[in-house]
């Protein structure tokens, strides 16, 4: 990780942990923290980071988003990144740290497995990424909460406890404090279980990206509508996974949004591709068509007339 860098600071154990093991391996570090305004103490424990910021000689960013009113997580997180963008864009910095670690690891992988995920998404949070244009580090994944908590205990060093992390109406916390409870009941240790199987689907899924390596899908620009383009030939063949990858690649490269293609939509190209792949496939606002050599997969629903050709023309919405 580069010397100058940020850390998400809730207050609680797992990012003041890594703020202090940050500043202990000298790193230059500044700290930005969310009032979520979850709870009424939450501007009260903003203030209070601001003075123990100051005491460690920390440079302290704080911005306040109103308490959502549905889908919390989801909401929440969203809103979070946004502060983070903008914080980023007035202290000029680029790379932020979050203290996931290797129970939220766990926890990730089975609400991805309850959600239907394939192995990229079991594949669990990365080291490493990218979101817009922050470069965002997650040096904790491989450290248990146990641990965590044992690195401030040994320094004298106290965390604030969020009460919504007792909240169970919220997916996570009713992993955290249900679920995994019932499981270690029955014997087996959830967190070990469900890392194993991140690690495996991490291996499956380099297989497959090692796979779709030598396919280059690329992006028209100057078409209106924008049309994301590879081999057919080349996609046709491949194994069912990695024609699945590279689907997903397309549509990623031709909406900003990080839409994905579902379950129905793999289903449906896959019987489009073992009748020829000929007419066209209209998707959730996109179309995906052969031309020449070329699949092309664009933006909106269009109606693509061959009379040379025989017609499969398939409407998929959203589940």
């Amino acid at each position: 990780m580069p010397n100058h860098i940020a850390v998400a600071w809730s207050g609680g154990a797992d990012s003041t942990a890594l703020l202090l093991l940050l500043l202990e391996k000298g790193y230059h570090v500044q700290a930005w923290h969310v009032d979520h305004g979850w709870h009424d103490e939450s501007r009260q424990n903003a203030e209070l980071l601001a003075e123990q910021a100051k005491a460690w000689n920390i440079d302290f960013h704080v911005m306040a988003l109103q308490k959502p009113k549905n889908n919390f997580e989801a909401e929440a997180r969203r809103g979070r990144y946004m502060c983070f963008e903008r914080i980023s864009q007035k202290v000029d910095c680029l790379d932020l740290c979050l203290a996931h670690h290797a129970d939220d690891q766990a926890e990730t992988v089975y609400m991805r497995l309850l959600q239907g995920a394939g192995v990229a998404g079991c594949g669990g949070m990365r080291a490493q990424r990218k979101h817009g244009k922050l470069n965002i580090w997650r040096p904790l994944l491989g450290v248990s909460r146990s641990d965590i908590e044992l690195f401030l205990q040994k320094r004298g060093v106290k965390w604030l406890q969020d009460p919504s992390n007792q909240d169970i109406s919220l997916w996570r916390n009713k992993i955290r404090c249900k679920v995994f409870p019932k499981i270690e009941e029955a014997g087996v240790n959830p967190h070990v279980l469900f890392l194993r199987w991140q690690k495996v689907a991490t291996k499956v899924q380099q297989k497959i990206e090692h796979g779709a390596q030598e396919i280059d899908v690329c992006v028209n620009l100057g078409n209106n509508p924008r049309v994301s383009v590879l081999d057919w030939q080349r996609w046709s063949t491949q194994s069912a996974p990695v024609r699945a990858f590279l689907l997903q690649k397309m549509i990623g490269l031709l909406f900003a949004d990080g839409r994905v293609f579902g379950r129905r939509h793999i289903l449906a190209i896959e019987q489009w591709r073992e009748h020829g792949g000929n007419g066209w496939l209209n998707l959730s606002k996109c179309c995906l068509y052969r031309k020449g050599p070329d699949l092309q997969l664009c933006q909106g629903k269009l109606s693509l007339r061959d009379s040379s050709s025989k017609r499969m023309n398939i409407e998929v919405e959203n589940e």
